[in-house]
């Protein structure tokens, strides 16, 4: 795949890029850099590791100057020591072939729901934020993984299956107490751009239940709830191909919600839905929920009510016995706030 952020750079951020990638692919001890300021060395760094979630190994990095020299000398700093690096490499590659070889011959819309729903039922959110959790290593050697190691397993598995995939990142904003920057996906599925978390949408499913509030969103819906990104993607314009929308469980009257209501009441199934019937107001989830009450009564079961509100996504369960809160707030996150 294209290195995406490369080409977004200047000439000499590109030669600094460049040698970055020649060094820590090499595990040199230290090698050079063109001389730019400490801010854009970080910066072309971190970038450097969004093109190429491989380089699992590099985590950070000191440098010295020298008077007189157009160069900087980079002394890198690796999660382990070259031989164990090797290793894991290894481990790493038959990992991710082992992985991708199901998925070979399926189209592009089925490669990126597998690669998402493996995610949701494989990995879990690692709130101790160990240092392999960070990359690829994290989710698919150990399981666990924050948004960014999140991020880069979704794109070396998009990447092996010929999927485009970039990882977007938006900044941290303590007065709406997010504490971190957020990382996620832009994906290109038959010509269009789209927005991919699965991060969120593991911290939304439970069990065997896989959640799709974050899957194929536009620019207009991906920022009701993110925050800008620091670094331009592609326009992602296409809100035709969200997965509830597509799967025919996205609705814009309130008898259609009644009408599908009591037919998962009845099988004793929860019911998953997303409303684009205009704003969901608390008017309208007040009618909203008064429909999944009256298909729970009708069915003699009780309704309890996970409600999504920034993305208008609601997750009705249809129960025996009468639940403790009859509607709970889900937040889509990391687990993690100030």
């Amino acid at each position: 795949m294209e290195p995406y952020y490369y080409h977004q750079m200047s000439k000499v951020e590109q030669a600094v890029y460049h040698a970055m990638k020649t060094g820590f692919s090499e595990m040199a001890t230290s090698f050079l850099v063109p001389r730019v300021e400490a801010k854009t060395l970080s910066e072309v760094f971190f970038q450097m590791r969004l093109d190429h979630p491989e380089i699992f190994y590099a985590v950070g990095f000191k440098y010295r100057s020298y008077r007189d020299s157009g160069n900087l000398e980079i002394l890198p700093e690796y999660l382990f020591e070259k031989s164990k690096v090797k290793d894991h490499q290894k481990a790493m590659k038959a990992r991710v072939e082992k992985l991708v070889r199901p998925a070979i011959s399926m189209s592009e819309k089925e490669k990126e729901q597998y690669i998402h729903d493996f995610i949701c039922q494989n990995v879990r959110y690692d709130k101790l934020k160990k240092a392999y959790s960070h990359e690829i290593i994290g989710p698919l050697g150990q399981g666990v993984g924050v948004c960014e190691g999140i991020a880069k397993t979704v794109k070396i598995l998009c990447d092996q299956l010929g999927i485009w995939c970039i990882i977007a990142v938006s900044e941290a904003n303590p007065e709406k107490k997010i504490k971190y920057r957020h990382a996620w996906n832009v994906v290109k599925i038959d010509g269009k751009y789209y927005h991919l978390d699965a991060t969120f949408d593991n911290s939304l499913g439970k069990g065997e239940m896989v959640r799709y509030d974050y899957y194929n969103l536009d620019d207009s819906r991906i920022f009701r709830d993110h925050e800008p990104v620091i670094w331009k993607t592609p326009v992602c314009g296409d809100g035709e191909h969200f997965y509830y929308k597509e799967k025919k469980i996205s609705f814009t009257k309130v008898e259609e919600v009644k009408k599908r209501a009591v037919q998962a009441a009845k099988k004793g199934k929860p019911f998953i839905f997303h409303w684009r019937g205009g704003y969901l107001t608390r008017e309208v989830l007040k009618e909203l929920l008064e429909a999944l009450d009256e298909a729970a009564k009708e069915k003699g079961k009780y309704l309890r009510v996970s409600l999504n509100w920034p993305q208008a996504v609601l997750h009705a369960k249809f129960a025996e016995i009468l639940p403790e809160q009859a509607v709970v707030m889900e937040e889509a996150n990391e687990g993690e706030q100030l």
